[in-house]
């Protein structure tokens, strides 16, 4: 009985053998096959006649190339000389169609009484799971070069948007793109002064940045034909590449042998030329290049860097117009803020300074103006709106309140109510605030201002000894209110004494109220500084003014007014009557500078 127990559980060990799903073969102490299951002999593709008896390392272990495996390095075979168990991933065995298939195993030393007889080997295709993991690992690297991409194009938007000074932006860009897309960069822009002019307007270099910053400056004008390589970018909208052939070139054109002199000082087995451009126009060229023996660029970095150029070519095109439009804008305003009567021994001085981005220019003013009975006015105001149409419309209420108010005697509130009337009726003007005010008195005082405001930020009339008090008297709704509303609504006229000697300022919002500062800290800051500078002259009391508020955002109109002392006769601070003056074209625009002969200077920047 025990005879027929021992063959049935002969019997079932064998069918667990053959019907393992995993490779199974036996070795004895020599490393010779005594035994093989049908799942290993067919994932090698071998009969169990072709495994049996033959040496297991010399006619299955393989290495990558199909070389024969080191037997002093097989790992299975060491298990026979330490008599303890291994397992390992990374092995190859030779097909019998001369194909390898990689596995994954496992040894067991066979012992029987103790004696070590062989060893087991249990192994599986591991090709699925390698080539899974292979696929996941070229995903993951195609994700981390995206990634990287994205990185790097998301670090060059903030570049481009980070300045509205375009040589400042592109000197920003050479130095992201140094060193991650090459050990240096120059960036040539095409100059509007000169036809086919070019300067270079940006340089960095890893290994030497003085040299580079060296080849900044004017270049040789741009040919328009060229067969070099890297010229022919700024005529295209595509990168060129320049590998070892086309850097052997030879210049044809001055441009030309200025751009291989980079290669020749900082260096470069191959280079990149990408215009910077949108779909109309090519600003200009940007040359990225690296040192290394055997450098290239992929297709990968070249997408990028052609995305780079038109990018930047976008931004170019966007500070290009914004300073056409600035030019226009500030060039209509200039000529809509008139000369300065003085009369009187009064003393008129203005101040206007654009906004800081060209879509904000437009509706501030300030006038003043002798009406038909030898009164002088003063005026300041700002139309709603920051753009083009905004200042078109503020020279027509302007314009309005000038026609209306020049002829007549009547109070200020008056004529606001008809500038009201009139904006309603005849104009598509928006909302505006204003004020509107008659300075009166004898040729010797005292002097007493009579005004109305409609909307707008309260006068400041500062004392000789530096106090203050805003006039907030006369405050009245908005110009174009009434129609808004459908009710009639009205102004009051207030009046003040002007002390000998005071000043009295008008001006725009934009001096107090900032995205950065509401307008009740503006006006304390206003009142503080004004106070502090009652005892300049009134053309210095405004530059040290805006010096030290420093308005940022919005465009800036200021009107001050200073009274003469009394009696009549110019004191030290006081000008002789002279009537409205006129500056030359040229007299304006200069920062900080004085204009002779004229008491308006214009604090804007050089468009």
């Amino acid at each position: 009985m025990r005879d027929e127990d021992g063959l049935l559980e002969l019997g079932l060990m064998r069918t667990v053998f053959d019907s393992l799903g995993a490779g199974v073969f036996v070795i004895d102490t020599a490393g010779l096959l005594t035994a093989s299951n049908p799942r290993a002999q067919q994932m090698l593709g071998r009969s169990r006649d072709q495994l049996l008896g033959h040496d297991m390392h010399d006619l299955l272990h393989r290495r990558k190339d199909g070389s024969v495996f080191p037997r002093a390095e097989c790992a299975m075979l060491a298990v026979l000389e330490s008599g303890r168990p291994d397992e390992g991933s990374d092995e190859l065995f030779l097909r019998g169609d001369g194909s390898l298939v990689p596995v994954i195993w496992a040894a067991t030393p066979l012992r029987h009484e103790g004696r070590l007889k062989g060893v087991v080997i249990v192994f599986h295709d591991f090709s699925l799971h390698r080539d899974a993991a292979e696929q996941t690992a070229a995903h993951l690297a195609a994700l981390e070069g995206l990634t990287a991409r994205l990185t790097m194009v998301a670090e060059v938007s903030t570049v481009l948007i980070s300045t509205t000074d375009t040589p400042e932006m592109l000197n920003r860009l050479a130095g992201l793109l140094v060193p991650e897309m090459g050990d240096w960069a120059v960036v040539d822009v095409r100059t509007s002064g000169e036809k086919g002019g070019m300067r270079r307007v940006a340089a960095r270099s890893m290994d030497d940045p003085a040299a580079a910053e060296a080849f900044k400056g004017p270049l040789p004008p741009l040919a328009e034909s060229s067969g070099s390589a890297g010229i022919q970018a700024l005529w295209g909208f595509r990168p060129v590449v320049l590998d070892e052939a086309a850097l052997a070139q030879p210049p044809d054109t001055p441009l030309a042998a200025a751009h291989r002199k980079l290669f020749e000082r900082l260096g470069g087995t191959c280079g990149v030329v990408v215009p910077l451009h949108t779909r109309r126009h090519v600003f200009g060229a940007l040359t990225v290049a690296r040192s290394a023996a055997g450098s290239s660029y992929t297709e990968a970095e070249l997408f990028l860097l052609a995305d780079i150029g038109r990018r930047a070519g976008l931004v170019m095109e966007a500070a290009e117009l914004f300073e056409q439009q600035r030019h226009v804008a500030e060039t209509m305003q200039r000529q809509l803020l008139t000369p300065l009567p003085q009369v009187n021994h009064l003393r008129l001085a203005a101040r206007y300074r654009p906004a800081e981005s060209a879509a904000e220019i437009g509706g501030d003013w300030y006038d003043s103006f002798l009406l038909g009975d030898g009164v002088t006015t003063m005026v300041i105001g700002d139309v709603v709106g920051h753009d083009l149409q905004a200042a078109a419309h503020m020279a027509e209420v302007r314009n309005m309140l000038r026609a209306l108010a020049w002829d007549r005697t009547e109070p200020p509130s008056v004529i606001m109510r008809r500038l009201d009337e009139a904006m309603t009726h005849t104009s598509d003007a928006p909302m505006a605030t204003c004020v509107f005010g008659r300075v009166e008195g004898p040729e010797g005082g005292p002097w007493h201002f009579n005004w109305v405001n409609a909307g707008h930020p309260p006068p400041l009339l500062i004392t000789q000894d530096g106090r203050t008090r805003f006039l907030e008297e006369g405050h009245g709704p908005l110009l174009g209110l009434t129609s808004a509303l459908h009710m009639d609504l009205g102004w009051p006229d207030a009046r003040t004494e002007l002390p000998e000697r005071s000043t009295l300022l008008l001006y725009t919002d934009g001096l107090v109220e900032s995205r950065t500062r509401d307008i009740d800290a503006g006006l304390a800051a206003l009142r503080r500084h004004a106070s502090d500078l009652a005892g300049l002259d009134i053309e210095d009391f405004l530059d040290e003014l805006l010096a030290r508020i420093d308005p940022s955002g919005d465009d800036v109109a200021l009107l001050v007014l200073r009274v003469p002392a009394a009696g009549v006769g110019a004191g030290p601070d006081e000008a002789p009557p002279q009537r409205a003056h006129s500056p030359a074209a040229s007299d304006r625009g200069a920062p900080g500078s004085r204009v002779e002969g004229s008491p308006v200077r214009d604090t804007s920047e050089p468009a």
